[in-house]
């Protein structure tokens, strides 16, 4: 099941931004997004191979805080039962857990919609990895991490992957600042069935990441992937309806926000809870995170893609509910993990102050360390974080990429100038219908009463685009305005 599951988890890693931030965006900064998920992708690959896996989830690492450099390399990994779990070998579980690296760094990858320079982002991706996202899943799941051993219930990362992706992505756009004022005006998404598309390729994903945290075909990952759908569903719904509220109207931007809320939720909580309570889950993570959208408004921080709001509290709610809900029959159902203390549901009153001094710790560390890092590579010339003012005006497709998600010739000539020829005089090419360019169409019988003109290479008449007043424009049947 877990070979199969790595393959399935990989889909969130570039698609994420491929689709989903693509569509959020701008059309003029949409390619941006996409190359930068996909490159920072091929850096986390790397530093996990390099040092990264080691750092995170060495055993022999015994200072609670990261690991140590005895698998440099992936030295000495290969089939010896992994540090997560006795059930697969140590070379698997290395590659899973690089996937839940990548996607943290493509979620990441959306603070910089807009502003961000990609290349000072790829400097950064290697080194948060390895000062920020490797202590925080030592902490969660490194076998001597500070976390694990306290008792923290952290299933698939609210901390390391939302609360990690999420207040990081916060901090960085602190750095960055807002985007210009104009920018901000009128801001819609360029492609909602592009923000559908990704979102949906996003939840089939996540199923392979909670179902495969049970690292084997039990029970454990049935129930992980029924309560990621569950929590998903109702999210999605609530959030929806919370926009109708206000807008009346049903928005689909909406609904996949409140799914990828839910699903963020169910990430630390869906092999610890039961069904039941992942309807709370979902339905409580829909309405916080939907008005936690409005917190950057307060902070006047420029979270452009709302990754504090859904993945940070999603993550926070997540951990917070393993607290109460979390049942410890249902954590022995991998046949694993049978010594669990699980709840509130099973009288364990003191895993409240473990879950939440757990978020307070890794929130406080992820911002503080992330900032810092922005702060010191801004200050480098050549790694200065944020393009220009004219640059952000032209869009950062064009500036750093030269190339567009959505590229398009502007018609600024007569529509029968990129037609066929006609080759019978006695036949009238077709006149587009409609305004364009604010300007109202002129009939085709205008059209062949203009017979003096000069001719084009397809024995056509062409338009003249000369300037002039509209009224005199609007006056004249001799020529086609566009």
């Amino acid at each position: 099941m877990v070979p199969g599951v790595g393959k399935h988890t990989y889909l969130p890693c570039p698609r994420l931004s491929a689709f989903l931030y693509s569509g959020l965006s701008r059309r003029k900064s949409a390619l941006s997004l996409i190359w930068a998920v996909a490159a920072s992708n091929a850096i986390v690959i790397f530093q996990w191979y390099f040092w990264g896996y080691s750092l995170a989830l060495s055993s022999s690492a015994t200072n609670g805080y990261i690991g140590n450099l005895k698998h440099f390399g992936l030295r000495k990994v290969l089939d010896a039962p992994s540090p997560g779990s006795p059930l697969i070998p140590e070379l698997l579980y290395s590659f899973y857990q690089m996937e839940f690296a990548c996607v943290t760094v493509a979620i990441l990858m959306g603070a910089i919609a807009e502003r961000g320079r990609v290349i000072p982002a790829m400097v950064f991706t290697f080194i948060w990895t390895t000062i920020v996202y490797c202590p925080l899943a030592n902490w969660a799941w490194g076998i001597n991490g500070w976390g694990f051993k306290w008792g923290v219930l952290d299933y698939a990362g609210g901390g390391p992957v939302e609360i990690g992706s999420g207040i990081s992505g916060l901090a960085y756009s602190w750095v960055l600042g807002r985007r210009s004022e104009k920018e901000l005006l009128n801001f819609r998404p360029h492609n909602v069935s592009m923000v559908g598309l990704g979102t949906f390729i996003l939840w089939f994903g996540w199923l392979g990441f909670n179902g495969g945290s049970a690292f084997g075909a039990n029970l454990r990952a049935v129930l992980a992937i029924w309560n990621t759908m569950i929590a998903a569903a109702f999210g999605g719904f609530v959030w929806c309806l919370l926009d109708y509220r206000i807008e009346r109207k049903l928005s689909m931007v909406g609904f996949c926000s409140g799914t990828i809320a839910g699903l963020v939720a169910a990430t630390p909580a869906s092999g610890y809870i039961p069904t039941w309570a992942s309807v709370i889950l979902g339905a409580l993570v829909g309405a916080i995170s939907n008005y936690g959208t409005k917190l950057k408004f307060f902070l006047r921080i420029d979270d452009a893609l709302d990754l504090a709001a859904e993945h940070a509290l999603g993550g926070i709610i997540g951990l917070l509910f393993n607290a109460l809900f979390a049942d410890k029959d249902l954590i022995a159902l991998d046949g694993v993990n049978t010594t669990a203390s699980g709840g509130w549901l099973n009288h364990n009153w003191k895993q409240l102050y473990i879950q939440f001094a757990y978020v307070c710790a890794a929130s406080t560390y992820t911002f503080v360390v992330t900032a810092a890092i922005c702060k010191v590579l801004d200050m480098i010339p050549m790694l200065r974080l944020r393009a220009t003012p004219e640059e952000e005006a032209l869009g950062m497709d064009d500036v750093q990429i030269g190339e567009f998600a959505t590229d398009y010739v502007e018609v600024r000539r007569d529509y029968t100038d990129w037609t066929p020829p006609y080759g019978r005089e006695h036949l009238s090419p077709p006149a587009a219908a409609g305004d364009r360019h604010g300007r109202v169409e002129l009939s085709a019988s205008s059209f062949n009463q203009d017979s003096q003109h000069k001719q084009n290479g397809n024995g056509l008449d062409p338009i003249s685009e000369k300037p002039g007043d509209v009224e005199e424009e609007e006056g004249s049947n001799s020529n086609l305005s566009s």
